[in-house]
């Protein structure tokens, strides 16, 4: 998710019509820029080059998850009709195929392999999802990022990840069932908490998103891959 503002301006943004390795490219109302969502630039229009502010609070969850914390939940409709249950992307997503068959040019994964994504300064990474099931601390030039997945859950499911500034691996830890980082213990719904129920200090939310391999790799090209199994 991108802050809407830049240079003191609030963007109105809408899909462009456009895809870019698959993927989604937006464009502004104010500028008609066009941006890819794969690395928050603009690729063209008055702001092209410009970057996006990458903002740490999407949450991606399924629909029976979201009910069971927000039972009260009212649904929209367009004239009484609410969304098709049927899942146009269905055969897209329970597939080995990619979209109209792009290859990954970086062969480290397979091409359709799902991936958390993040970026750090302008460094980007991606972790597979297998390493995050359950949790996995993973060091970065910055500290260490803690990433975590539910085991066996869905591809629709989120990624939870915070940042943990100058930090090494050995200062988070997995006991009696839950992950620990100097006096705090994380939780899947509330992330990480002191035993008062506060926000630490030096744990920050950490904005990224999921996406396949060959969408990042070939839009990052130069991508750092942490946690791959052999």
């Amino acid at each position: 998710m991108y802050g809407r503002e830049y240079d003191g301006k609030v963007l109105s943004f809408e899909p462009s019509g456009a895809l870019m390795q698959g993927t989604l490219v937006m464009r502004d109302r104010e500028t008609d820029s066009w941006w890819s969502i794969m690395t928050g630039r603009a690729l063209g229009g008055t702001l092209e080059g410009s970057r996006l502010r990458e903002l740490p609070v999407g949450e991606k969850v399924t629909w029976g998850e979201w009910r069971r914390r927000h039972p009260d939940t009212k649904v929209l409709s367009v004239d009484g009709v609410e969304h098709d249950p049927r899942n146009p992307y269905a055969d897209y997503f329970e597939s080995a195929r990619t979209f109209r068959r792009i290859q990954a040019k970086d062969r480290r994964l397979p091409a359709k392999a799902p991936i958390f994504a993040f970026r750090l300064g302008e460094t980007p990474y991606a972790v597979p999802f297998e390493t995050l099931e359950g949790g996995a601390v993973l060091p970065v030039a910055d500290g260490v990022v803690f990433a975590w997945r539910r085991r066996g859950a869905p591809l629709f499911e989120g990624t939870e990840a915070y940042l943990l500034r100058d930090r090494s691996p050995g200062d988070v830890t997995f006991a009696d069932g839950s992950w620990h980082a100097e006096g705090a213990t994380f939780d899947p719904e509330r992330g990480w908490r002191r035993e008062d129920g506060g926000v630490p200090d030096g744990i920050e939310r950490l904005a990224g998103f999921d996406t396949f391999w060959y969408s990042w790799s070939n839009t990052n090209p130069h991508v750092v891959l942490l946690g791959a199994r052999d």
